[in-house]
């Protein structure tokens, strides 16, 4: 209660309390007048404060990458005791880092200083959804294409030097079921699938 400055006011008896009010003065020096403190231990006595300050958000930010690659690509937890395993686990996750590392580094040289976790989250908004329709000889048309790039998409497209719409559209047809068990004994490719280059309209 050391910051406020609490008013109780009293009838004229001073038997019941008709108001209470207080204000919220930080008491100068406490602990409550510094929005936050660090604490760092480091062995790295040779270092100004800001380069310290600099290498413990760069140690942050690689572990919540690699935490993120990891689950990604189905890594964790570890289980591996062999070394060679051990090394094609390093391999794929140092990798798979060196890809984000150049993808990040293409977005902050435009302004774009977001985290891994913000940019996954971003775009896994976007999705690439196929349609089926039935044709009335009894085949399914299937049509896959990307769904419309929101602003934010469109922004982080061009940055990373791809297409705010990935992936091109794709029109597949399927037999009907007559004819699929006709060609049982034959072929067992039952799709034929053709990229299509211009827009397919819906």
């Amino acid at each position: 209660m050391q910051h406020y400055e609490i008013t109780v006011a009293t009838d004229p008896d001073g038997k019941r309390v008709t108001a209470i009010t207080w204000v919220k003065r930080i008491k100068p020096g406490s602990a409550a007048a510094h929005l936050g403190v660090y604490c760092l231990r480091t062995t790295l006595v040779d270092q100004d404060d800001a380069t310290l300050w600099r290498t413990y958000i760069m140690l942050t930010e690689l572990e919540s990458v690699f935490r993120s690659l990891k689950t990604d690509l189905g890594l964790r937890p570890v289980f591996h005791r062999i070394d060679r395993r051990v090394e094609a686990h390093w391999f794929i996750s140092v990798l798979a880092y060196h890809l984000v590392h150049t993808l990040r580094l293409q977005l902050k040289a435009l302004g774009i200083h977001d985290s891994w976790n913000t940019l996954r989250q971003t775009l896994a908004i976007q999705r690439r959804v196929t349609v089926t329709m039935q044709r009335r000889d009894g085949h399914a048309v299937h049509v896959r294409k990307a769904t419309r790039p929101k602003p934010r998409h469109q922004t982080l497209g061009p940055s990373s030097s791809s297409t705010p719409t990935p992936g091109k559209p794709i029109a597949c047809w399927s037999e009907p079921a007559a004819l699929a068990l006709r060609h049982q004994a034959g072929s067992r490719q039952l799709q034929k699938c053709i990229a299509i280059r211009a827009k397919i309209p819906f």
